[in-house]
């Protein structure tokens, strides 16, 4: 979850103008929204990660991982475009492909309405608008959903998301997953939080960098490590364990048992598909049928 704003820059805009007819991907979520969008059929190259949808996914070719991505293959394949993201792949690929003069889009929503605009940016490139009215339907699932969060915002729970465990950490007000829990009607309780430098001081056993330290400018401080003291100081309603980017599974809720947090009291804790919380994309479809029934209040 490393920074790389001073890295290279992202543009969240098609570096083409045409619709494109052979088509890597390097993020598992576009991937699965190019199926979704009837536009797999320009799909060449694919990580490993890319594993939805299942099955017919298996018809691409894989070309590596999201971090380790056979570079050299992907310039073989000659594609005319590669979609890759601001934090999914790394900087040293996007500039090598480049230089072989193959047009890189860089995508990176922050938001649930920026997933809308990534779909819609898809489809009108390509000029494949065949799968609007399902892009709408999400639409109106995300105006509902969200509305309803409006409408019960001071009522709403108070939720904790690890992302990572050995260290714990999560995320804060600047990421996709604090918006979509928003829209879902929750209320990160680590929305405040920012990553403290060097890492020790995340976890408070020294003090902190200033904020114009040189050591610091520029650091990515969204994904703060954090302590179970910290958890239970902030008193989440539910707590919710994803299956990525960490695999949490039920051995895991062992280790927040003996917080003394309503979650815990109310038997709160819940596993979530970690795909719902993190993949931008068509998927987004799934996290608004499910996420807001996990965290409702309780009645």
């Amino acid at each position: 979850m490393s920074n790389q704003e001073h890295v290279y820059n992202h543009q969240q805009d098609t570096p083409i103008d045409y619709p494109a007819k052979t088509i890597v991907s390097l993020v598992p979520s576009v991937t699965e929204s190019l199926f979704d969008l009837q536009l797999h059929d320009r799909l060449v190259g694919r990580t490993e990660y890319c594993i939805y949808p299942e099955n017919l996914v298996d018809s691409v070719e894989i070309i590596g991982g999201t971090k380790n991505p056979d570079v050299d293959r992907i310039i073989a394949l000659k594609p005319e475009l590669v979609i890759a993201n601001y934090e999914e792949n790394r900087k040293a690929d996007v500039e090598k492909l480049r230089e072989a003069d193959i047009p890189v889009w860089i995508t990176f929503p922050k938001t649930v309405q920026d997933v809308f605009n990534l779909l819609w940016n898809i489809m009108y490139l390509f000029d494949q608008t065949d799968m609007a009215p399902r892009i709408r339907l999400i639409e109106r699932t995300y105006d509902w959903v969200n509305g309803m969060a409006l409408q019960d915002e001071e009522s709403a729970p108070k939720v904790f998301v690890p992302i990572w465990h050995e260290p714990l950490m999560t995320f804060n007000a600047e990421t996709y997953m604090h918006d979509l829990l928003r829209t879902c009607g929750g209320l990160n309780v680590f929305a405040e939080r920012e990553r403290k430098f060097p890492l020790q001081a995340d976890l408070g056993e020294v003090d902190p960098l200033s904020d114009d330290d040189e050591r610091v400018v520029g650091l990515d401080k969204r994904y703060p490590r954090i302590t179970l003291e910290e958890v239970e100081s902030h008193q989440p309603d539910i707590i919710l364990l994803p299956s990525e980017p960490f695999p949490f599974t039920q051995e895991h809720i062992k280790l927040f048992a003996d917080l003394d947090v309503p979650a815990v009291k109310n038997n709160r804790i819940h596993l979530v598909d970690g795909s719902y919380m993190s993949w931008h994309g068509t998927r987004v479809a799934y996290a608004l049928r499910d996420i807001p029934e996990l965290i409702s209040p309780a009645e």
